[in-house]
């Protein structure tokens, strides 16, 4: 349907609104689709008519247009299933579940399963997340409320939520001008023509002379006008404006049927004709179908509700529902960071920076001399320098080393960090990057690629297919996507000229480029080998930058022509057009501008010796802030994720930091957390010093062990923390002694740590064998020795807002109103049991046994939902399929693997090789593998669609030593790095070579076996516990030991005739890295943090610079003590 068309459409709403034939408008809004009446639709919901709710969506979407789609329409009849359970109508309430909501079974069995269950409850409020549903009237305010946030964010209701602003009685304006028109043809026009019909053209009866003409109007019978009428902009009728909806999704779609929106100067759009693409991939891009997302139970509580039921996270996405930011207030001056708090000088141009995701404060700066450099402005500081060196020469090509031999100068052309903060990459105008891995205040050396043959240009990190990739361009026309091992995965061509500038992004499901080149030509690219999806010019025609707003859904470029004509423009993405120009450049600009947005409110420019800003919704210039001077004519800029620090260059090669009120505060804050940690440094050494003589270990608030310590690692350069949490205070890193080793943090004291014991958690007959946080971070679930499971579950308080775990809080020992207990069947002889555990990744159910059947149980009710797998031979260890959870691998007592599907009660294959049973499994995605360990001390990694064995390998034992004990797995957040925890070693495999990198064995003050390990959430530390007490947290990629945490930290002194308690078994928080839990062989459970004061545990550890694997910290050696020649691992 045309534009007019769909216009028409609305003049009628209009009209029929106007008449009062209320069912009619509503009629021509489902069929039409062109206008979602949000108040009818309110209307309807609160007064419970379903059919009629429902029916009018449908006009709009289908339930399986996507999730925004399905997880309308799931509330709906969700709320009409629980009404109908809440009147008792048992029978209703069956034909619902049977006819309504079947249909996401498919999606989410686990939660159809759940919904299918509040049958056999007299009243479904005994179901935890529902016991706060109140009455319907309330239940269904909540439920709109759900309802309208999902419309909004819904991509197919974009542009439907409001109703066009136009003149009222526009369509009887129309029909007079019409009919004006027509009288005025008349040949022998009258005066006060009687209009008797619309059926057919005026025309004037023939008179005996000419008349003036006069105006026609439509007599007030004719198509009579409600007295009460007043304009629409004022009444409270169905037509009434709503904010902007959320942007689609869908935008390539718009772009590639609208491909060329400017050739020069962007004050209109020229259309031209459609960019070829296969119908099948155009269909694509403009219905993408989301994989399932959640479908879960509202917290009654309160209309701000937040799911209470984790969502289900299909193994293809990760995203979750996103809500359109709210309307913002007035834009105020006092909301930009327009105020100068420190100058500080880089000693060369800067080029490029970018604040760390999540550390405010931290700085990335890279200059014209290629150095890079970490400056906390906190407290005005550099953290790290690493100047600029090639790592591996004969790694590079022939063209490289020719060009940096004869012109050895290069410049940083970018610096970004990972959206994760884990990682920072650096571009280079020779054929480099470099990719460093950042831990504390640490930079690593991770990757170097030779990767554009002459200027690198840009440089950005991208998650296709849920792996985080670098996405490069350069001088040589092309764009190309690395993974983090170095692999290239796509390579772009098709630009003309050298490729200036990339901007990776994502929208629903769909992942793509743009990319800019010095031609002007805009370019979009999926990750595929299809190429470019849409060829723009962009304004100016010629270097041309893009950037999204923080909540990705606003596209704006700034750049400018080759005759120094600035542009910054905002883009329709529906439509590829143009939808904005912002106006207050100068004339002309003798290089090219950069800008930035933030809050996603705000745009800056660096331009005149200044700094510019725009509100995003007003084209003229906001205000304008020159910095106290200093700037240079187009200085660089870059605010820091909270939009309150503004970083902009100098011309005496420096940068200086701006702020607004919060940025102040953000920065008073560190400097007093930098003084306090500073002074509590100097106490604590001065009370260790005072104490040296002294023997016993549990008198001083810290001791640091002495630099000969075996349990020491071996000296590399290093940082310091960058956030001054630890007990050291920054420094440059040229100023540390690379001769000396870091000093070890011991916490030998309960002061020096904060600490928790679950609850009713002791039990002297039942040890904890196994301990996991729920995946939302609100619990610690227990397996105890006997069979039985405890939860334990932080409530949100004032103590604790968000209500997560925290050692500064006790959390309440859950049990559901039934008084159930979480039991696993047992046998008559428990004795040589061996307990494993699994949970759900939404925390609804979770999978246990200790010597008998596999039991499922729902942690809610702490009912057994179904049992299987019964011995002989008994399960020893169980994993979730990553992709789909009804696939289950079990490790068996007598050594095989089984790979069940749930959903068919059936094993699907067995897998065979190890000697005694399984005590470890752990899935790669990245790799698509299954690694196993055993009793046997053998690991074997096993494809993962074909379960066929791709190798076998022994952990190295000392000599003399039996193959026995666990030997446990599990993968880093890279899915490539594996730990590999036996009571002898920590070892750190790369499972892409199937090969061990480092090695630590235990040793003098860690010299009892280790119990148990984990990864911390972030896969920076690893945390390890020891027979003796001792807790360890090593250096994640070195497995340098950084800090030990004495039993007399955290553990009552023994008496002389108890047995000795010890942790059995470890784990980490799955968001605070610095936070574990233990459960120890009396039964109790403890949580455990730093101290408010220093907040991390230990401090940073920098790698060494050389290839050699490491074992303890140090370079292997053949004449190392209990290593031979062949223990030499190879990085």
């Amino acid at each position: 349907m045309s534009s007019l068309s769909r216009e028409l459409v609305f003049l009628i709403l209009q009209f029929l609104d106007e008449e009062k034939f209320k069912e009619s408008v509503h009629k021509l809004e489902q069929e039409s689709g062109f206008f979602f009446n949000i108040k009818y639709f309110e209307e309807k919901a609160l007064a419970g008519e379903w059919d009629e709710v429902e029916k009018y969506l449908s006009g709009f979407t289908k339930v399986d247009d996507n999730r925004y789609s399905m997880k309308i329409f799931f509330e709906i009849r969700k709320q009409k299933y629980l009404e109908a359970l809440d009147r008792n109508d048992r029978a209703k309430a069956v034909e619902i579940l049977a006819k309504d909501l079947k249909v996401f079974a498919t999606f989410n069995e686990e939660l159809y399963k759940e919904i299918t269950q509040l049958l056999t409850l007299e009243n479904f409020r005994e179901n935890e997340q529902l016991s706060k549903y109140g009455d319907t009237k309330s239940a269904r305010s909540i439920m709109y409320t759900e309802l309208k946030k999902l419309i909004e964010a819904n991509p197919l209701f974009r542009e439907k939520l409001a109703f066009p602003s136009f003149k009222a009685s526009r369509l009887r304006t129309l029909i007079n001008q019409s009919l004006n028109w027509q009288h005025q043809l008349c040949k022998n026009p009258r005066p006060n023509p009687d209009i008797k019909t619309l059926f057919l053209d005026h025309s004037c009866s023939p008179s005996n002379g000419a008349r003036a003409l006069t105006p026609v109007n439509l007599p007030v019978a004719a198509v009579a006008r409600p007295s009460n009428f007043v304009p629409l902009g004022v009444h409270g009728g169905p037509f009434q404006s709503n904010p902007a909806p959320a942007p689609n999704a869908n935008a390539l779609a718009g772009w590639m049927a609208n491909p060329n929106p400017s050739s020069s100067v962007p004050s209109g759009v020229v259309a031209a004709s459609p960019f070829p693409m296969q119908p099948s991939q155009v269909n694509e891009l403009k219905h993408p179908r989301a994989p399932s997302n959640s479908l879960g139970l509202m917290d009654y509580q309160s209309a701000d509700h937040e799911q209470l039921m984790k969502r289900l996270r299909s193994a293809q996405t990760s995203n979750e529902v996103t809500y359109p930011a709210h309307s913002h207030p007035p834009a105020s001056l006092d909301d930009l960071p327009r105020n100068v708090v420190s100058t500080i000088r880089q000693g060369s141009v800067v080029i490029s920076m970018d604040f760390h995701p999540s550390h405010h404060t931290l700085l990335a700066v890279g200059c014209s001399s290629g150095e890079v450099t970490l400056w906390e402005v906190g407290s005005r500081e550099k953290v790290v320098t690493e100047p600029f060196k090639i790592w591996n020469m004969a790694a590079c090509s022939v063209i490289f080393q020719g060009s940096i031999v004869k012109e050895p100068s290069i410049s940083v052309t970018r610096v970004a960090w990972s959206p994760d903060g884990n990682l920072l990459g650096v571009s280079f105008t020779k054929h480099l990057i470099h990719v460093y891995a950042y831990q504390g205040s640490d930079l690593r050396q991770h990757l170097e690629i030779d990767a554009h043959v002459g200027c690198v240009n840009d440089l950005a990190f991208a998650h296709p297919n849920k792996q985080m990739c670098v996405v490069t361009c350069g001088d040589d026309k092309l764009i190309k996507v690395w993974d983090l091992s170095g692999k290239k995965l796509f390579t772009f061509e098709g630009h003309e000229a050298p490729v200036y500038s990339i901007c990776p992004h994502q929208k629903e499901n769909i992942q793509f480029i743009f990319s800019t080149a010095l031609d002007g030509k805009i370019k979009a690219w999926l990750y595929d080998n299809v190429g470019s999806r849409v060829d723009y010019d962009a304004p100016g025609q010629w270097c041309t930058t893009m950037l999204y707003s923080a909540d990705g859904s606003r596209l704006f470029s700034c750049g400018t022509s080759k005759e120094g004509d600035s542009f910054l423009v905002e883009w329709n993405e529906s439509e590829g057009a143009l939808k904005r120009t912002y106006l207050g450049f100068r004339k002309k600009s003798a290089g090219v501008v950069q800008f930035d947005t933030t809050r996603n409110r705000f745009l800056a420019v660096g331009e005149d010796n200044q700094i510019k800003f725009w509100n995003m919704d007003n084209t003229n210039l906001l205000t304008v802030v020159e910095a106290e001077g200093g700037l240079p004519n187009l200085p660089r800029l870059r605010f820091n994720k909270d939009g309150n620090l503004l970083a902009v260059t100098t011309a005496d090669n420096g940068f200086k930091i701006l702020a607004n009120t919060d940025g102040l505060r953000t920065l008073r804050a560190f400097e007093a957390r930098s003084f306090e940690a500073s002074k509590a440094s100097i106490d604590m050494k001065v009370s260790t010093s005072a104490m040296a003589s002294s023997i016993s270990p549990a008198i001083g608030k810290i001791e640091h062990m002495d630099a000969g310590s075996p349990a020491r690692p071996t000296p590399i350069p290093n940082g310091i923390e960058a956030m001054s949490r630890t007990m050291e205070k920054p420094r440059n890193l040229d100023s540390v002694d690379k001769s000396k080793p870091l000093e070890l943090t011991e916490i030998v004291d309960p002061t020096q740590c904060r600490q928790v014991t679950m609850p009713d958690s002791k039990d002297s007959v039942s040890k904890v064998a196994r301990l996991l946080y729920t995946n939302s971070g609100v619990g610690v679930l227990a397996l105890g020795s006997n069979g039985v499971q405890r939860l334990w579950k932080w409530i949100r308080n004032e103590q604790n807002p968000t209500g997560k775990a925290t050692a500064s809080v006790t959390p309440q020992h859950w049990q559901p109103n039934s008084g159930l207990l979480m039991a696993n069947d047992v046998p008559e002889n428990p004795e040589g049991s061996v307990p494993c555990i699994a949970l759900s990744k939404n925390d609804s159910y979770v999978m246990s046994a200790c010597g008998g059947k596999v039991s499922l149980f729902n942690m809610m009710t702490f009912k057994v939902m179904t049992t299987f797998m019964p011995p002989p031979p008994a399960s020893t260890f169980l994993a979730f399929h990553p992709q789909d959870n009804n696939i289950i691998a079990i490790g068996m007592e007598d050594s095989s693997i089984h790979i069940y599907n749930v959903r068919v009660d059936e094993v699907k294959t067995k897998l065979k090789g190890h000697q005694k049973h399984i005590t470890g499994l752990a899935f790669s995605t990245a790799l698509n593998i299954l690694v196993s360990s055993g009793a046997d001390a053998q690991l074997f990694f096993w494809t993962a669609d074909s379960w066929e064995k791709k190798k076998s390998s022994a952990i190295q034992l000392p000599p003399g030593k039996a193959p026995v004990g666990d030997t446990r797995v599990q993968f880093h957040n890279d899915q490539i790095q594996l730990l590999v925890s036996h009571e002898t070693q920590l070892a750190i495999y790369d499972a892409s070579k199937m090969e061990c990198i480092h090695k630590w064995v235990p040793q003098e003050a860690l010299s009892s076996p280790i119990t148990s390990a984990s990864y911390s959430c972030n896969s920076q530390l690893v945390y390890a516990s020891f027979a003796d007490g001792n807790i360890a947290v090593f250096d994640a990629e070195s497995l340098r030991l950084r800090c030990r945490i004495a039993p007399s930290a955290y553990m009552p002194q023994p008496t002389p005739n108890s047995a000795p308690i010890f942790p059995q078994v470890i784990t980490a928080h799955p968001q605070e890295p610095n936070q574990l839990a233990v459960g120890l062989s009396d039964g109790s459970v403890k949580v455990i943090e730093p101290s408010e004061l220093s907040r991390r545990w230990g401090v940073g550890v920098a790698a060494g610079s050389d290839k050699a694997g490491t074992e303890n910290g140090r370079p292997s050696s053949s004449s190392a003590a209990n290593n031979s020649s062949s223990d030499q691992i190879q990085r």
